[in-house]
């Protein structure tokens, strides 16, 4: 019994220790967890730049905020600066774009490849040569993205579409000058043109040029023809392209890349056309294109007309026709009787439906009644 007590007395005794000294350390033991917190932050902020600083602060219930830079806002909008699209942000490239839909304007395809060809046999015509000329493709941007793409030294035609009011873009690079030069002035085949840059364009270039883009323009207007006549009218040449703004830079246009090859030599013709050029058209320009033909179809036309030659028609054989008045008409009994102004030799009139047809005689075959043609009826030119 005594050693039992001796034993209780220890444990009662060990845990007032214990509890005297949780009493008496608690508050070194709350500065030494903060001390280790404190020190396991401090090697986080060593390696993410701060991001420890931050963590304690909104553990320790601070408001600052942390504000993200453009690089970061970049990457949650999911424009990444390191796959060279680019230096401009997200918003930038969204608000200036630089493509436009061009798939609005289906028509135009079946305009430029009509001038395509309409433009190979003119061109051949104007050089004497064998001049082949190919679309390389259609493509929809900017007009001061445009401008500023323009490789120089270059000549410019600005001219207008009269019917719709409006301004068009033609640009003649330096390769295609040269060769035109060349050939029309009787260059040697087989033989590059010679080109001589650093110089401005001589008065005899820039007439030939200018003689070029006639062609062109008056082949671009019997390319619309089928569509909308329209006349497109040569303005002026211009070597700048400052001087050659027909539009406001943010506005849309229609480009098209041809490219004129002359055995050895040629070079490349671009036509930009602003879609506010276009919109006096746009409704026809819209319409799907759905023959081989582009306008009149003298097969179907052929065809339609053999057919209405066996067309079955109802014919009026009129006698007399006499003009009397409502209230005599509504008197008529049974019985009454229509005296006709027409005797065995008067003409009798054949009508098909309110259309008169022929003039000719009443007699008789077997046990009907007929009429002998004799002459067309004359449609009076009043109607």
């Amino acid at each position: 019994m005594a050693d039992e007590d001796e034993d209780d007395d220890a444990l009662a005794a060990e845990w007032e220790a214990m509890a005297g000294g949780d009493d008496e350390g608690g508050d070194d033991g709350g500065e030494d967890m903060a001390a280790e917190w404190e020190s396991m932050l401090g090697d986080d902020d060593g390696d993410d730049d701060g991001g420890g600083d931050d963590m304690a602060e909104a553990m320790g219930g601070g408001t600052s905020a942390r504000v993200l830079n453009q690089d970061e806002i970049d990457s949650l909008l999911g424009f990444d600066d390191g796959s060279g699209a680019g230096d401009q942000s997200g918003i930038q490239a969204i608000i200036n774009s630089s493509m436009v839909a061009y798939e609005r304007l289906p028509m135009l395809e079946v305009v430029f490849d009509r001038l395509v060809r309409m433009m190979s046999t003119s061109l051949r015509n104007f050089t004497s040569d064998n001049v082949e000329v190919s679309l390389d493709n259609i493509l929809s941007l900017r007009f001061g993205d445009y401008l500023n793409s323009i490789p120089l030294p270059a000549m410019l035609g600005v001219f207008k579409a009269e019917e719709w009011d409006n301004y068009g873009l033609l640009t003649v690079d330096s390769a295609l000058i040269y060769s035109i030069v060349d050939v029309l002035l009787g260059g040697r085949r087989g033989t590059a043109a010679m080109r001589i840059e650093g110089r401005p364009y001589t008065t005899i270039e820039r007439n030939l040029v200018e003689r070029m883009i006639h062609v062109v323009l008056g082949d671009l207007s019997a390319a619309f023809d089928p569509l909308s006549p329209v006349t497109f009218r040569f303005e002026r040449l211009e070597t700048n392209p400052r001087f050659a703004t027909i539009a406001r830079h943010a506005n849309a246009a229609i480009v098209a890349k041809l490219r004129i090859d002359m055995e050895d030599r040629g070079g490349r013709l671009e036509l930009l056309i602003p879609y506010a050029t276009l919109e006096p058209v746009r409704e026809l320009l819209l319409q799907m294109f759905m023959g081989e033909k582009f306008g009149r179809d003298s097969i179907w036309e052929n065809h339609l007309a053999n057919e209405l030659w066996q067309t079955h028609v109802n014919l009026l054989a009129v006698l007399d026709e006499q003009i009397m008045a409502l209230g005599d008409v509504l008197n008529l009994e049974v019985g009454n009787r229509l005296v006709l102004n027409t005797g065995p030799t008067s003409p009798v009139e054949v009508r098909c439906g309110d259309v008169p047809l022929f003039k000719g005689l009443m007699g008789r075959k077997g046990d009907r009644i007929a009429i002998q043609v004799r002459d067309r009826a004359r449609i009076n030119e009043e109607d």
